[in-house]
Parts: structure tokens; C-alpha cells; sequence
């Protein structure tokens, strides 16, 4: 998909702050620091419309980027490490908990994992609890770059093994420095929204 239009339309950390938008959303979970703004830049050619950070916890709000005026792109705090209190972590879990329970627009969720990792037990619950509540996951396996391309399919295995992945839900080989899988990212995501 070319996309001509990109920009941050909301930041939010309670419903009330949420986009008063009929638009569909696809949201990004991920561990913190596995690359979720980095995915958003790379799909819509940008270099910093997200923020990266090599500090893990930088995104602390459901941050909504409107695409094309098509979709929300809404990237989540990470889960997993990040060095804020206890009280903090546990006040992003309700905040990303409600979003993606109530928010009607919700169409599915990103799931960003490293794929030179086996998931980790966070990665786990996050997709478990997604499949609990019947949200649609698209599984991104990011940073293939970082691994010779012969490995892909025992890391993807890998990745399908650990998390018990159900059959339907896609898993898409992804690199935010190569725009390896970038195609096959919008694909899914165009598909999750129809």
C-alpha cells in the first residue's frame, strides 16, 4: 500500500482521549524495545513519525497514527521489561487492558516478536489473552536481518511452537532496515480491516 498521509491524530491514556473516529485500528503489542514504532515508520516510509528509543518504556501512551485516513496504526507501551515502578507498569497494563477490550474500532492486534528469540513468557500471556478474547493477531517476526534468511523457517517454527499459534492467525517475517515482509505486513493488516 503507498501511503500519502501519516500523522500522529491522538495520544491518549483513557477512553475519553481516544479518537472520536469511525476508523478502524490495528494496534501494536509488543516487549518493550522489539521495535513496534520502528514497524510503524518502516510501513509508512517515514523515519521519525514514531519515536524510537534505545531505552526500553519510551512509548507510555496509546499513541494513534492515522494512515490515509484508511486506519489507525495504535502503538502501545511495551510489556516486559522496563525500567519504571511497579505502580506505572501496572497502570499501562489497565490502560492497555481496557483498550483493547472496549474499543469497538479495534480490528486486530500486531503482535511484534524478535525472531532470533523463542518468545518470551510475556509474549506468551499477551497472546494468549489475546486469543481469550477473540481479537484477531498478526504475528511479526522482526528483525530478520539479523539472521541468515535460511534460518527463517526454524525461527518462524519456533516462534508457532512456543505460542501455541493458532492456524489462522498469520505470521509475517518482517525488517524494519530492510523493508523485508513490508508487502506481506500490509496484506494482513488490509485484510484484518476489510
Amino acid at each position: 500500500m503507498k501511503v500519502t498521509k501519516a500523522e500522529l491524530d491522538c495520544v491518549a491514556v483513557k477512553p475519553e482521549q481516544y479518537p472520536n473516529s469511525p476508523l478502524p485500528e490495528v494496534a501494536l503489542a509488543g516487549r518493550s524495545n522489539v521495535g513496534k514504532s520502528s514497524f510503524i515508520n518502516k510501513m509508512i516510509n517515514r523515519k521519525k513519525l514514531a519515536r524510537t528509543s534505545q531505552r526500553p518504556g519510551k512509548t507510555q501512551t496509546l499513541n494513534f497514527y492515522n494512515i490515509n485516513d484508511i486506519l489507525h496504526f495504535v502503538d502501545v507501551p511495551g510489556y516486559g521489561f522496563a525500567k519504571v515502578s511497579k505502580k506505572d507498569r501496572e497502570a499501562w497494563g489497565r490502560m492497555i487492558e481496557t483498550y483493547l477490550q472496549q474499543r469497538g474500532q479495534l480490528k486486530a492486534v500486531l503482535q511484534i516478536i524478535d525472531i532470533r528469540h523463542d518468545p518470551t513468557k510475556d509474549d506468551q500471556l499477551m497472546y494468549d489473552w489475546l486469543k481469550h478474547f477473540e481479537i484477531p493477531v498478526i504475528i511479526i517476526a522482526t528483525k530478520c536481518d539479523k539472521i541468515p534468511k535460511g534460518k527463517w523457517p526454524k525461527h518462524v517454527k519456533n516462534i508457532a511452537s512456543v505460542l501455541e499459534k493458532d492456524g489462522g492467525d498469520p505470521i509475517v517475517i518482517f525488517s524494519s532496515e530492510t523493508g523485508v515482509g513490508k508487502d506481506e505486513a500490509w496484506k494482513a493488516i488490509l485484510h484484518a480491516i476489510s
